[in-house]
């Protein structure tokens, strides 16, 4: 005969109060981890359309101004209009990836808050541990991106220029948040981080100038060289090949410097930056011929750079302050006589007197 076992209604009632107060936690921390979701969605697609609706209207804008109806069709357009799009849209992506992860981080923590309330205080000394471990491991990726953001920012540097970098010269073909993209002269592609740029020169930006030292011998008609140097990038600024990539009017800085055997005649010629080195190289050409033709024998013809305290004293080019000219003796017995400057009320008294 087997045992009769009694379960008391106390121990039913407990055991189903636990059950549904157990169900009744996890309904509510699903909920909670559902809602969190959802405001993270919603967050992230609200915040993605104010980025995506502002970046449209910038480059919808550079587009009208343009009176393109493509991106593509902007090449054709003013540079400023280019390096807009391509600054915009990289901040964009920039904006959006940030959003991301800020949205997604939050996320998490809120459901781990939800669904392990003292989790967050037990790791709080591991996470500070963790934390401070990848703060000095990505502190060179951390410069780097603090660094990419300031420079597309800037607009420092944009795709198709021509830069220096220190690290490596040639094009950019491509400009993230952590590395540039260099490709120079021979083809190699440089990958140079973001945190070591020190110092960027851009010779794609604004205008550029050819500068160019004709070295003609020392017996040479000094002036008659100039006037033809001067004729002949005057006639390369009126060609109609030429003159769209010519800013201004071509100069004679005059004689820069005398050797024994040469003497050296500067040239400057203020260009587009996407065309100096066409610009120069026919220019040259035209210089060549232009002094074959005064039968003058060509020792050099460079053209150079300048660099330092020289380029920063030449920037301004060949104008010098406008002076009145210093009166001087004309024979050796005469002498100069000093003669009172006349007030304007002497003037107004007698206007006759210089009639």
């Amino acid at each position: 005969m087997q045992p009769i076992i009694l379960v008391s209604a106390d121990t039913d009632d407990t055991f189903w109060t636990s059950v549904l107060s157990a169900l009744s936690t996890v309904g509510w921390n699903a909920i909670g981890v559902v809602i969190a979701i959802a405001l993270g969605l919603l967050a992230a697609w609200v915040m993605r359309g104010i980025i995506h609706r502002l970046v449209n209207r910038i480059v919808n804008g550079a587009k009208n101004k343009a009176r393109v109806d493509d991106t593509q069709a902007l090449d054709r357009s003013p540079l400023a209009a280019v390096r807009l799009v391509q600054r915009t849209r990289t901040l964009g992506s920039i904006l959006t990836n940030i959003l991301n992860i800020t949205i997604v981080v939050i996320v998490l923590i809120t459901i781990v808050n939800i669904l392990a309330p003292d989790a967050l205080g037990s790791l709080t000394l591991l996470t500070a541990a963790v934390g401070a471990g990848l703060g000095f491991g990505a502190q060179n990726i951390v410069k780097d991106v603090l660094n990419g953001i300031f420079i597309v920012a800037e607009d420092q540097v944009g795709i198709g220029d021509v830069v220096d970098l220190g690290l490596a010269t040639g094009v950019v073909e491509y400009v993230s948040v952590r590395v540039t993209h260099v490709r120079d002269v021979n083809g190699t592609l440089w990958y140079v981080r973001n945190g070591e740029i020190t110092r960027i020169g851009n010779m794609s930006q604004g205008w550029s100038r050819v500068i160019i030292d004709l070295a003609v011998p020392v017996d040479a008609d000094v002036p008659a060289v100039e006037k033809a140097m001067l004729a002949a990038a005057k006639g390369l600024a009126k060609d109609a090949k030429w003159r769209t990539r010519i800013i201004e009017q071509p100069e004679i800085w005059g004689l820069e410097s005398i050797s024994g055997d040469a003497l050296v005649i500067r040239l400057v010629v203020k260009t587009r930056s996407n065309a100096k080195d066409d610009v120069a190289r026919e220019l040259r050409m035209r210089l060549k011929l232009a002094i074959d033709d005064l039968g003058v024998e060509l020792p050099q013809l460079n053209s150079i750079t300048l660099t330092g305290m020289e380029g920063a004293m030449s920037v301004r080019g060949a104008r010098p302050p406008r002076t009145r000219p210093t009166p001087v003796a004309t024979a050796i017995d005469e002498k100069p006589v000093w003669k009172p400057k006349r007030t304007s009320k002497a003037k107004t008294e007698d206007p006759e007197a210089e009639t």
